[in-house]
């Protein structure tokens, strides 16, 4: 038996997969809480525990993400446009167009079947065009991130949320819940605010189906729907779409092993 593992460090969580061969063993995440180091240990450790494997049972780690860099036991780095591209192509061979909606950064990809990306754009430095705005809106509106997308779908009022950034989001939704804006129809404005910058970043690569939604942005339902709205095209979500750039790690860890007769 041979194990391959793949870790993504992101700004905002550390996500883990593990293969054996080709097929998934175990997969896991936790915050990386500014300590990628750490997270990146806690990953592999949990990993291995539930695989009943040690370290040294390890074929081959690729690491990837904002903190691949701390990740110190890897055995190479790879971008993680390059794994979104192959972890999304091994769940869904027609995925021609990735939208990955992240903490600090939302992306595009345009990609043939075999996961190989021929064209990306990155949003801008403002995180208004990322995953950071829900969270901000969560906060400032007391409400549980995993229930901002089912509360928005219930709006029944169009409210249009001006903001790009989140510097200013917060003033703007305090102020519109002043004016006396329901919850709902205000979150059903953020959603279609980020899903209008998500659609513009992909219209500028250039969208062809099979589009699909990845990261944190992903677990929304009131931002798919947005999205779809915006794109007037169905928009397919993965399973686990937190982990399709941990896979596609993993994956190319395996390649890189049997390259090198590992």
């Amino acid at each position: 038996m041979a194990f391959f593992l793949g870790i993504d460090i992101g700004s905002f969580s550390a996500k883990g997969v593990l293969l054996e061969d080709q097929s998934v063993q175990a997969s896991f995440a936790c915050p990386s809480g500014g300590d990628y180091r750490g997270a990146a240990e806690q990953v592999r450790d949990t990993l291995l525990s539930r695989a009943g494997i040690a370290p040294s049972g390890l074929s081959f780690v690729m690491a990837t993400g904002y903190g691949a860099k701390q990740v110190l036991f890897a055995d190479e780095e790879k971008p993680d446009i390059t794994c979104q591209g192959r972890g999304v192509a091994f769940l869904l061979p027609s995925a021609r167009t990735v939208l990955d909606c992240g903490d600090l950064y939302s992306k595009v990809l345009r990609m043939d079947g075999e996961g190989h990306v021929h064209n990306f754009l990155l949003s801008g430095k403002c995180a208004g065009g990322s995953g950071r705005l829900l969270l901000i809106m969560a906060k400032v509106l007391r409400v549980k991130l995993e229930e901002i997308g089912p509360l928005s779908l219930k709006s029944r009022s169009k409210v249009d949320f001006s903001t790009g950034c989140v510097v200013f989001s917060e003033s703007e939704a305090v102020s519109l819940i002043a004016e006396g804006v329901a919850k709902e129809d205000l979150l059903a404005g953020v959603h279609r605010a980020l899903a209008a910058q998500l659609a513009s970043l992909a219209e500028r690569v250039g969208i062809e189906p099979d589009v699909v939604l990845t990261g944190g942005g992903a677990v929304d339902a009131g931002l798919v729907q947005a999205l779809e709205d915006s794109l007037r095209i169905p928009v397919r979500v993965p399973s686990n779409p937190l982990f399709t750039a941990a896979l596609g790690a993993a994956l190319l860890a395996r390649e890189k092993s049997l390259s090198q007769g590992i």
